[in-house]
């Protein structure tokens, strides 16, 4: 049976990172984010533009106006989740039934917020000076934008305290190490 690590962690503690160096090890990963991408091209655009049919533009999913419309209707967020998470889970199930090998990682940004069936969950973490500073060099980021996003996020603390493994992502060499271990633990392979 292939092991499910879900994969999370706050804004600018190196998810994406981290997720790499599992791909780089040959660990099939599933990102929750491209699936959303992948679906707001294709199997979610009936469905969300039958609910916000301004949406819809061009045979796709336009975040823009999703924002604007999750901005101006309370209800908003909740009917496009419901909509869009049981497609979410399926993208995932698929991938999982595909998966060939005896661990898979499912990166899933808010993994403790929406949930998923996983055997173990991974925290990536680092000290907030670290994560801000990562935060801010992002293009078009500023403090109260990060503020707003951590607000909505479950806090640092909290997802270690409820994690199976965590990983603080200081620096590449260690976190790279740390990962290979993680893989060698869970009866994957570390062949870089």
């Amino acid at each position: 049976m292939t092991y499910r690590l879900g994969l999370t962690g706050s804004i600018g503690m190196g998810k994406s990172t981290t997720a790499q160096m599992f791909r780089d090890l040959g660990v099939p990963v599933w990102d929750a984010d491209a699936a959303v991408h992948r679906l707001y091209q294709g199997a979610a655009v009936a469905p969300v533009g039958a609910l916000c049919p301004e949406a819809v533009q061009d045979g796709r999913i336009d975040r823009a106006a999703l924002k604007d419309w999750i901005a101006r209707d309370p209800s908003a967020l909740a009917k496009l989740e419901a909509v869009v998470h049981p497609l979410v889970a399926a993208d995932r199930a698929a991938f999982i039934a595909q998966a060939d090998g005896p661990l898979v990682v499912l990166d899933i940004p808010l993994l403790f917020e929406t949930g998923a069936n996983v055997d173990g969950v991974l925290v990536v973490t680092a000290p907030p000076d670290v994560q801000r500073a990562r935060v801010l060099a992002r293009p078009g980021m500023d403090a109260a934008q990060l503020e707003r996003i951590l607000a909505r996020q479950m806090p640092d603390a909290e997802k270690r305290a409820r994690a199976d493994f965590v990983i603080e992502t200081l620096d590449m060499d260690s976190t790279r190490a740390a990962v290979q271990d993680l893989v060698v633990k869970l009866g994957g392979t570390a062949n870089a």
